[in-house]
């Protein structure tokens, strides 16, 4: 060999991307514990359409080498929709997250003639995350402190140019060609060894580099994780502001000579409609509006014996002029429920139907289909009962005998109503009934109708409540009546908001026909206040029984419940008491200010403020500012310009509530300005919602809540940092 041969410089290999080919085995990458995940890896994560989603997993490679990763989201017919880049949220336990939303928000209502574009989005959406060794951060870490001290700099900058040139050609990088050639001039730059180490680093080491780092990175081992599945449904899935009235109750009137009650219809329950627009309601829900059995009718607060002129309950459903097909004839023709749909539309407003699946003893399915119910030694049908409750003129239906024909009935009639106006079904009691009953009829009635959803009035064991949610319900009515208490509150706020509702929608009523809680007993229009604020407040999803405006929180006797109960009479009710009480101007204000925030759309953006007063409780609703990377496809030639950081606004309120309904209370409230991502010693502007006027905050701030006054306050923060 000559004396003066040259030597060859040693190249490093890339890291290789390794073949995963059976289920758990690992690429080179590891990626674990992806939230939210499947549960049970059958029953997909569920989100609104348009609706922001926080992804996170654990994403690594052994060693001290940095990691890049990206999530990919796809729609249903596999077309990519953002690719966005995670970020590490916590190097320690290799952390990282990404904000996505899948598809695109909307106002249209399933009447609308361009719903066609919501109904194309929803079905099953994917994310997959990509994970890679990121080459070029941890070459760059090391030359820095390399060059700094000058040892063994040369080394490190001929690593660098030939990691430059690779990255030049590598095609999973999508280069153009200006780009291939900045990389080129920054490999021959930082090979050049006529220059200074510092000049030949600074080639590798600005914007321009960090730049194409960020868009098109060098990916060694590149590590794609099994897709995780989405369930996206159409808007009102998780936001809702329900409103529910009696249309029998709606434009009665006493004759006030006699005292006899003329009952409402369907006609005259337009009232109800124009009201809860008023009040900024978005959807109305209607008890059974079915024909009314006679046998065992029961009379006012649940009587056994009623009387000449007692309604009966509109749960005791069916009577010889028909069933659960049939309106009432005291209300109104099928006709008449079209219009009032129709009217309801046009304000803006779904209509939600009650479905009580059960039946009185005069309902025709008695007869046609005896093997329904279930049947004593003795031969008579069984009542339903709830001990100490008898409900002697109801039969529950055994699903024992012939569950598939009672699921095609069930089918037969949601279709009847839905094609009458109906969007959303609210459930009587789906606890007691299988659950695998109601997987089978959502399913049903969704492949034909995807837009419908379903509220479960399921007071009952977690468990219960939990599956029936997996079985497709769309909303859960929950526990929050009777979480009362500051340490009750928090718990059930932070469990209600967090990625358990993923998979269930805890829907928040301060009150209900069937519910009155001592609370609102004993505390007037303040605790109806109260309960307002933190029930529109505290869930997405929220829902007001009408006659709340009226504070009517008279209650039976040992019983949490209505007295004189609406259920069982019909209300004459004069509303223009309501402006005495301010509870109807503050239902409009709470549905104004969660229209006007995003931040109250989501289920997964609360978090507990620390008081100082056992009385007063605060928390925080916030969407920090960030950046998400909406392009659908990664950087080439012709989408460079699009992949511009489009730059999402925070979003911030902070709520906070003085439960004691009789005395003033001072608190300390504390609020971090890292969740706005600001300095912790950071001041911010905050005004109140509901009164107006502006105010300074930090991170330690004192609140006066006086029940005489205001009960809560609501701030909307200002993000705008000082300078």
């Amino acid at each position: 060999m000559a004396a003066n041969a040259s030597k060859e410089e040693f190249s490093e290999p890339a890291t290789p991307s390794l073949p995963v080919t059976t289920p758990g085995q690992f690429g080179r990458m590891v990626i674990l514990s992806v939230t939210p995940n499947e549960e049970r890896g059958i029953y997909p994560a569920r989100v609104e359409l348009g609706e922001l989603f926080t992804l996170t997993a654990q994403i690594f490679i052994e060693g001290r080498s940095q990691t890049g990763a990206t999530a990919i989201l796809r729609n249903p017919h596999g077309e990519i929709r953002q690719r966005v880049a995670m970020s590490s949220i916590n190097p320690g336990l290799d952390l990282w997250k990404a904000e996505l939303s899948a598809g695109n928000p909307s106002d249209l209502k399933p009447w609308d003639k361009d719903f066609d574009q919501v109904l194309q989005q929803l079905g099953e959406w994917t994310v997959t995350l990509e994970g890679w060794e990121d080459v070029y951060a941890s070459w760059l870490a090391d030359a820095r402190i390399k060059v700094e001290v000058n040892d063994d700099a040369e080394n490190a900058l001929i690593s660098g140019s030939q990691l430059f040139a690779r990255w030049a050609e590598n095609n999973d990088a999508k280069l153009d060609e200006a780009q291939q050639n900045i990389l080129r001039k920054a490999a021959r730059k930082l090979g050049d060894k006529s220059l200074e180490i510092k000049e030949r680093l600074s080639a590798a080491d600005n914007p321009a580099i960090e730049a194409l780092h960020r868009s098109n990175p060098l990916r060694d081992g590149l590590t794609t994780s099994v897709p995780q599945r989405f369930k996206v449904e159409r808007p009102g899935l998780s936001f809702t502001s329900w409103y529910q009235f009696f249309p029998r109750s709606e434009g009665a009137t006493r004759n006030p000579q006699t005292g006899e009650i003329t009952q409402g219809t369907l006609k005259t329950a337009i009232s109800g409609l124009d009201r809860a627009k008023a009040e900024g309601f978005d959807v109305v829900y209607l008890p059974p509006i079915f024909p009314i059995g006679v046998t065992n009718r029961k009379g006012r607060n649940n009587a056994l014996v009623a009387g000449p002129n007692d309604p009966g309950s509109p749960f005791g459903i069916g009577s010889a002029l028909g069933g659960h097909d049939t309106v009432d004839p005291l209300l109104g023709t099928m006709d008449d429920f079209k219009a009032f749909c129709a009217y309801a539309h046009k304000l803006g407003l779904e209509i939600a139907l009650d479905f009580a699946l059960q039946c009185s003893p005069d309902h025709p399915w008695v007869k046609e289909h005896p093997n329904w119910f279930r049947h004593k030694p003795d031969g008579t049908i069984a009542f339903a009962e709830n001990p100490p409750k008898k409900y002697q003129d109801i039969y529950p239906i055994d699903f024992n005998i012939d569950m598939p024909g009672i699921e095609r009935e069930t089918e037969r009639i949601m279709d009847l109503w839905i094609s009458a106006g109906v969007t959303i079904f609210r459930i009587d009691n789906p606890h007691t009934k299988p659950v695998r009953f109601w997987q089978d009829v959502i399913k049903a009635v969704q492949r034909r109708h995807p837009e419908i959803l379903f509220l479960a009035e399921a007071f009952t064991r977690p468990a219960i409540m939990r599956a029936l949610s997996l079985a497709g319900f769309t909303q859960s009515h929950s526990y929050f009546p009777w979480r009362n208490t500051k340490d009750e509150v928090a718990e059930y706020l932070q469990t209600t908001n967090s990625d358990d509702a993923y998979y269930q929608h805890n829907t928040f009523w301060p009150t209900t026909p069937d519910i009155l809680t001592d609370y609102l007993r004993d505390n007037g229009p303040v605790g109806h206040k109260v309960r307002a604020v933190l029930a529109a407040m505290g869930s997405p999803s929220w829902g007001i029984y009408n006659g709340y405006e009226l504070v009517e929180n008279h209650q039976q006797e040992g019983r949490e419940e209505q007295a004189d109960n609406e259920k069982y009479e019909i209300k004459v009710r004069d509303w223009n008491e309501a402006k005495e009480y301010g509870i109807a101007a503050l239902l409009t204000d709470l549905n104004r200010i969660r229209r006007t925030h995003p931040v109250c759309r989501s289920y997964h953006d609360l978090a507990m403020l620390w008081t100082s007063d056992p009385d007063v409780v605060a928390f925080a609703r916030y969407i920090p500012p960030m950046s998400i990377d909406l392009t659908e496809e990664r950087n080439n030639a012709s989408t460079t310009a699009a992949n511009a950081e489009d730059p999402t606004l925070g979003d911030t309120l902070i709520v906070v509530v003085n439960l004691d309904c009789k005395a003033a209370h001072t608190s300390e409230v504390n609020f971090d300005p890292a969740l706005l991502g600001l300095p912790r010693d950071h001041t911010f502007d905050v005004h109140d919602e509901l009164g107006g006027g502006s105010f300074t905050w930090s991170s330690n701030n004192k609140v006066t809540l006086d029940p005489a006054e205001r009960p809560a306050y609501i701030f909307t923060v200002n993000t705008t940092q000082e300078e």
